[in-house]
């Protein structure tokens, strides 16, 4: 540390002194990008601090057995480690996200104030890039702990609250399985289905999420570190990234492997550009699923009024007694952010330049919030809408049984064309199909009644013949 005074310090750097706050634990790298980029107020993802810190710590440990850092500094090192992952010094790390395209200005970050705090303990100066950063770079560490900080976020966050969803949905369907309710195709009739039928189809959409996602961490999980520089590996020593990751996986109980390709790894960023394109497709899965839901529960008198959503909060400031779908209009904006968040990634992806993408901080702010974001308005979304969910089965019953969408049934008997003109017919009347069918004598009532059982109609088949 350099000389305090007036609650500021002299720090130094390569290019010269800097004046620091006498209490901030960084140094002279991190002021400076404090000044560069005052930009958006908003900090690196806690997510991120502290996968870049695990990483700092275990490096220290593989570094000191390797004979490349002291002992006793490797230990003081990894010790402090510990508290930032604890989040205990959170307030010592105040660079933007819009930063150096490298995340240098946080890798720095990260190795000024783990110095600092080691050296408070071993009451001697600890060098941030000799000893903090030895074996590494910010160009193989800060990929590496992005994407160690989406796997965790991914395994330990959104995967569960998917779950915890998709759980949640299929209990409801299964409660509500006898509900027959009209389909609907274009927004207009279509031929039975059950409620049942429809929650399970939400919940299939995010199983097949998770499953997209878990088909993705084996390549997310795939290390740059060891890289250093540009993917060469200059000055890191043989073995240290394997034995570094190794000791992340059994922390994290990770599938954490060494990249296959460290020119690939550093120079790309494919796997994050993949992880927030299948984050996109959850999104959508829930926007499919929370606008169903707002026009199921549409009313109470001039909508659908299917079912009814649980009542959270008054919602008119003007309007006395107005209850809105509060949680899925906050699912569907946090969808819209994901899909913006998307966007930014997959342009920030393309900017990877030979051996470097310099849109890292950016693609990990994006990607971390989108997991976080998803996993939050999941829980939400089934803790306070989905299991609360109550149907009206008289109503939905009988939107089903006086759809002209059920002359469907009667295609295969009197063909599509005179069908058709029974609903032409029951359209212009009044009457429903099956007065028509009845008045021109079309069909006997007692297969029309088969016909038109509108709860068989919901398994499929042909009515009537002993598909139950």
């Amino acid at each position: 540390m350099g000389a305090a005074g007036g609650g500021r310090r002299v720090e130094h750097d390569t290019m010269g002194e800097v004046v620091v706050p006498a209490g901030a634990r960084w140094g002279a790298q991190t002021q400076r990008a404090v000044q560069n980029f005052p930009i958006s107020g908003l900090r690196v993802d806690a997510g991120l601090l502290r996968a870049l810190a695990r990483i700092k710590g275990a490096a220290a440990e593989v570094n000191a057995r390797l004979g490349v850092v002291d002992p006793s500094v490797a230990a003081a090192v990894a010790g402090v480690t510990t508290e930032v992952v604890e989040g205990r010094w959170d307030e010592q790390f105040p660079v933007d996200v819009f930063q150096t395209g490298s995340g240098t200005s946080s890798n720095m970050n990260m190795n000024e104030v783990l110095a600092s705090l080691a050296a408070e303990r071993l009451g001697r100066p600890v060098h941030p890039n000799d000893e903090v950063n030895a074996s590494q770079s910010s160009n193989d560490v800060v990929p590496s702990a992005i994407r160690l900080a989406a796997a965790t976020a991914l395994a330990t966050d959104l995967v569960p609250a998917l779950g915890h969803l998709s759980g949640a949905l299929r209990a409801k369907s299964a409660e509500l399985a006898g509900v027959v309710k009209a389909g609907r195709t274009h927004l207009m009739d279509a031929t039975p289905v059950t409620l049942g039928q429809e929650l399970g189809g939400y919940a299939r959409a995010l199983d097949l999420g998770v499953e997209r996602l878990a088909g993705a961490l084996p390549r997310l999980c795939e290390l740059p570190l060891g890289g250093t520089a540009v993917g060469t590996g200059l000055n890191a020593p043989q073995g240290f990234a394997a034995e570094v990751i190794a000791r992340l996986a059994q922390q994290v109980e990770l599938p954490l492997t060494e990249a296959h390709d460290h020119f690939e790894a550093q120079g790309a960023q494919d796997v994050l550009v993949e992880c927030s394109g299948l984050l996109r497709v959850v999104a959508v899965s829930l926007t499919k699923a929370a606008n169903d839901l707002r026009w199921m529960a549409s009313g109470p008198r001039t909508g659908l009024a299917e079912i009814r959503l649980p009542d959270l909060q008054p919602g008119s400031s003007i309007m006395p007694g107005k209850v809105n779908p509060v949680v899925p209009e906050a699912v569907c904006q946090v969808a819209a952010q994901v899909v913006g968040n998307d966007a930014a990634v997959a342009f920030a992806g393309a900017a990877g330049n030979f051996e470097l993408n310099v849109m890292l901080p950016v693609m990990a702010r994006n990607l971390l919030e989108s997991i976080r974001l998803l996993a939050s308005v999941s829980r939400i979304f089934a803790d306070s809408c989905v299991v609360g969910i109550t149907a009206d089965e008289v109503r939905c019953r009988a939107y089903a049984e006086s759809s002209p969408a059920v002359v469907t049934a009667l295609a295969p008997a009197l063909g599509y064309e005179r069908a058709a003109a029974v609903v032409k017919e029951a359209a212009a009347t009044g009457r429903s199909v099956r007065e028509v069918v009845l008045g021109a004598g079309l069909l006997e009532q007692g297969a029309l009644e088969a016909a038109l059982d509108v709860e068989a109609l919901t398994r499929g088949g042909v009515p009537g013949d002993g598909d139950g």
